[in-house]
Order: C-alpha cells, then sequence, then structure tokens
C-alpha cells in the first residue's frame, strides 16, 4: 500500500467517499451478476411495459478533513502540529515519518525537488497531501493547501 493511500485510509476510512480508487479515481462497482435461469416457463413481458431504471447511485459524502484530523488530536490529547507539518500529520496518523517513508510519498505526489527531507520539501508535502485528499473526496479549506 502506498504511503498516500495509508494517510487517506487512516482519515477516510479503509474504503473513503470514493471506494477504494487510487488519486481521485473512485473504483469501478463489480458488475452485477445475472439472475440464476430458471425451468419454469414465464411470460415474455409486454413490449408497452417500461422497464424501470435504477436509481443513480447517491453521491458519497465529502469528508471533513480538518474536523476529522482535529478529533483525532483531540482524542490522543495531541499537541502535534499537523497543519503545517508532514511529519506531525504522519505521526498523528501512527504512520512512520522516517525520511524514506517522506522520499517515497514525495515521489508518489510527483515532487520533483531535491528529496533531502528539507523544509521545502515537507512544507511541499504537507500541501501537496491535502490536494490530493481534497480529490480524493475530502474537503480541505483553502489555508491548508495553498
Amino acid at each position: 500500500m502506498s504511503i498516500f493511500s495509508k494517510i487517506k485510509s487512516a482519515i477516510f476510512g479503509e474504503h473513503g467517499p470514493l471506494g477504494s480508487g487510487h488519486f481521485g479515481t473512485p473504483k469501478a462497482a463489480p458488475a452485477p451478476v445475472p439472475a440464476p435461469q430458471t425451468t419454469t416457463a414465464q411470460p415474455a413481458p409486454t413490449p408497452a411495459a417500461p422497464t424501470p431504471q435504477a436509481a443513480p447511485a447517491a453521491p458519497a459524502q465529502a469528508v471533513d478533513v480538518e474536523a476529522v484530523l482535529s478529533g483525532i488530536a483531540s482524542k490522543k490529547g495531541s499537541d502535534l502540529n499537523w497543519r503545517t507539518s508532514i511529519v506531525d500529520l504522519m505521526k498523528l496518523l501512527d504512520l512512520d515519518s522516517s525520511l524514506d517513508n517522506r522520499k517515497e510519498l514525495a515521489t508518489e505526489l510527483g515532487y520533483t525537488g531535491a528529496k533531502d527531507g528539507s523544509a521545502e520539501m515537507n512544507m511541499w508535502l504537507i500541501k501537496a497531501v491535502m490536494r490530493e485528499l481534497e480529490k480524493n473526496g475530502g474537503t480541505v479549506p483553502a489555508n491548508l493547501k495553498d
């Protein structure tokens, strides 16, 4: 499982608001299984009878990322600065915040700078994670992604 997927799962739950797709791509719904055929003859449907249409699935409700993270911090009695620190966000979610994991996350999210654990990389990561969470069905305040 990718580092971002672990972050997403920790915030959204196992399947999240858009299924378990990756980077904003909802997981495809499974194909419907046809009903088993019976051997008894049944009358053919009349052509004049309209076929009932399936109701469209209700859109998944967006997850308030800030509220979820604030709730986790409150339950843990944590004073981690998860709003501006990728290291603190990962610690809050009980994820390994090592430089190797942050490098892997930077690669996943397309960071093109030096993957050296610099403040620049870490600040880019926290904002990129918030933007990706929003793309995956989260509601994220502008100040957390810009």
